[in-house]
């Protein structure tokens, strides 16, 4: 199984650029690109699934037992041609300074997969050698096979730099060097690049990225990169749980451009355990999906849409009763927020679902950033009491405090830190900041799909 990881030395390098030049060229070759991101970003993964036409798979091996990371890693890749692996931050940035968890390194050696070094050129020409020398030296079990240098001004500045390399690490190929170029940029906002949904990247943008990157990247030299013997777990077909007596449940899952920050693996767990999925837009339907056992409210950027979402009622309404009912949902970071009263826009607040009763506000600068580990303290939709899962929290906007009469069912910790108690409940309702996957518990969507499943046969009876 072919399959590469591209990393930098830091955030802003061009990896993002690189990895959707080389996946839409490979595509565009013949062959069956399986694309994956490490780290718990959603946007990157968004623009993957559009150059490729395959959901992008998060690999995280902080937030996900290691043998999850190889299983799904081995089950998304299994009929692919190749596989293209984005890294997050730098190659070796994690949870903190002393380990790899969390880290592109991690995935790499666990993987066995060569690396592509994507290295910002720009202000420097030798000592880019340098830098590289360090990367490709720093840990043993990171074999960082090649290196793409971007920003590259003139044909001078990348002799020099294709010198260096070859005086002084010949042994690391250079795949080519990117020239500056301003039409490759891809919008920002304040949670990182817009979204695909949002900001799909046009036939234009990606026919000169193409041209570009089969231009100045050796390609073939890509895909004979030297491969390694992916370890046997990596190799054998994860589990999959059957689901539990009484069949399928319907849960409507939000997913419009809204509401797009999921992770795929929490979906295919869900349905593993028995869930039939069905999507629904909070922005365009009127209504919930018919029969449904339960709703799942991921992130997403619903201060965006929010004259839209206030606008429509009749969705609000539906899912407010919903919750009145007693049907399980489970909500996260931007479906937590459509949960509140409203959100502060432009001085006046546009009315939400109102389960919680707070409002909003987005903030200027960042309020949360981080990995995190919670515990539950009570039996809950998601689990029993004394479930641990892990999941990440990002986000610029904060709530007024929450009502003390509001039942909170987590513990929340960072490397063992307390951080206090979140995961709000109200009757069925759970929603919180924090992102969980799924594949840190997999518990977890087995009993949510069993409270969606109870909540069906009850309301039939």
């Amino acid at each position: 199984m072919k399959r590469i990881v591209i990393a930098a030395p830091h955030s802003g390098s061009g990896k993002t650029t690189v990895t959707l030049g080389i996946m839409a060229a490979l595509k565009r070759r013949g062959l069956k690109v399986a694309p994956f991101k490490v780290g718990p970003d959603f946007i990157d993964p968004g623009y993957h699934a559009q150059v490729t036409g395959a959901p992008s798979i998060n690999l995280d091996g902080w937030m996900c037992p290691l043998e999850f990371v190889r299983d799904t890693f081995a089950l998304h890749a299994a009929a692919a041609g190749i596989a293209v692996i984005e890294g997050v931050m730098g190659l070796f940035d994690g949870i903190d300074g002393s380990s790899d968890a969390g880290s592109t390194a991690q995935i790499a050696k666990e993987l066995a997969a060569p690396v592509v070094l994507v290295v910002d050129a720009r202000s420097q020409a030798r000592s880019a050698a340098a830098l590289v020398s360090g990367f490709a030296g720093f840990d043993p079990g990171v074999k960082v096979a090649a290196v793409v240098f971007n920003n590259v001004a003139s044909a001078n500045h990348e002799r020099i730099l294709r010198e260096a390399l070859a005086a002084y690490l010949p042994e690391v190929k250079v795949l080519g060097c990117m020239p500056r170029d301003a039409v490759l940029a891809i919008p920002s906002r304040h949670l990182g690049l817009t979204t695909a949904e949002d900001n799909p990247l046009s036939p234009e943008f990606m026919d000169h990225l193409v041209e570009v990157v089969e231009r100045h990247l050796d390609l073939e030299t890509l895909l004979e990169l030297e491969q390694r013997e992916l370890p046997t777990s990596a190799q054998s077909e994860p589990p999959v749980t059957d689901a539990e007596d009484g069949g399928p449940v319907r849960i409507a899952v939000a997913r419009d451009a809204a509401f797009c920050f999921s992770y795929p693996d929490n979906l295919r767990l869900l349905a593993e355990a028995g869930a039939d999925i069905c999507c629904f837009s909070p922005l365009e339907d009127a209504a919930l999906p018919d029969a449904i056992g339960g709703i799942y409210l991921p992130g997403g950027y619903p201060e965006l849409f929010a004259g839209k979402l206030a606008a429509n009622e009749p969705m609000r309404q539906a899912i407010r009763q919903a919750v009145e009912a007693g049907m399980p949902v489970y909500a996260e970071c931007g479906g937590f927020i459509y949960l509140t009263e409203g959100v502060v826009v432009d001085g006046g607040t546009a009315p939400f679902v109102g389960v919680f009763p707070v409002q909003t506000r987005m903030l200027p600068r960042r309020k949360a950033l981080g990995y995190r580990e919670i515990e539950l303290v009570a039996d809950g939709v998601i689990g029993t009491r004394g479930t641990v899962a892990r999941g990440h929290e990002f986000h610029y906007s904060e709530m007024e405090e929450m009502p003390e009469g509001i039942e909170r069912l987590y513990r929340v910790s960072r490397k063992g830190a307390d951080l206090g108690l979140e995961g709000y409940r109200y009757r069925n309702c759970l929603a919180s900041y924090i992102h969980l996957h799924f594949g840190s518990s997999p518990g977890i969507a087995q009993n949510f799909v069993g409270h969606c499943r109870a909540y069906r046969t009850r309301s039939l009876t």
